[in-house]
């Protein structure tokens, strides 16, 4: 499978997330988002977990506080789960990383840095993971790090050039 599903414990991460869905996009990988918290609608998210290794590759989630949702996810799968923590909480986001990163063995979830910058890498490792069987992603990736280089190279001249 080389669509990704992406799970948000709540609406006000949409915004932490937006680097997410616009990297999944720059790379053309297909995706379906939801909305669903591991606390307050725990069926639902077992009924998508039901048939979601045929339907997707690699499983995304983002979640605050307790953010539990990439543990629940990941003890109903055999997939990858990436956990994104979100920084919306009093602790900000100390919490949602301890909780996504510190999972019992045997369940694991791969989990990315916490806010903005953890939903772009959570959408990079995604496209890792599935450019194993998808060529065509690898190359994407690599021309993605080259621009990253690039970018940096840029940015170190224009430096250079102030003194």
């Amino acid at each position: 499978m080389d669509k990704v599903a992406v799970f948000m414990g709540s609406k006000s991460d949409l915004e932490i997330m937006e680097g997410c869905f616009e990297t999944l996009k720059k790379f053309g990988v297909d995706f379906d988002v939801f909305i669903l918290s591991a606390h307050r609608t725990p069926d639902e998210v077992a009924e998508i977990c039901k048939d979601a290794e045929e339907k997707y590759g690699v499983i995304i989630t983002a979640a605050g506080y307790a953010a539990h949702l990439a543990g629940t996810i990941a003890g109903k799968v055999t997939i990858p789960v990436i956990g994104i923590p979100i920084d919306n909480s009093p602790l900000n986001g100390m919490d949602a990383l301890l909780s996504t990163v510190m999972m019992p063995p045997g369940v694991p979830v791969a989990t990315t840095t916490v806010g903005k910058a953890g939903a772009v890498n959570g959408a990079v490792l995604a496209v890792q993971i599935l450019s194993l069987t998808k060529p065509e992603l690898r190359e994407k990736l690599r021309e993605y790090k080259k621009e990253m280089k690039e970018r940096v190279l840029k940015a170190n001249e224009e430096v250079k050039a102030l003194f």
